[in-house]
């Protein structure tokens, strides 16, 4: 379970990206915001399951 949202947190975090740097090209100042909020939910993403693996080792 947790190899799949630590895949999951990857895969927002990337498509954040991708669509931030979209938005930017653009100048669709939307599509790059939601592009920072998808990525952030990765970064929280990726960071509660490094803490899960801290506590469980």
């Amino acid at each position: 379970m947790a190899g799949n949202q630590k895949a999951k947190a990857k895969k927002e975090q990337a498509k954040g990206r991708a669509k931030e740097a979209m938005g930017r090209a653009v100048g669709n100042e939307r599509l790059e915001a939601e592009g920072r909020a998808e990525g952030a939910r990765g970064d929280a993403r990726q960071a509660k399951e490094k803490a899960k693996d801290t506590f469980k080792h």
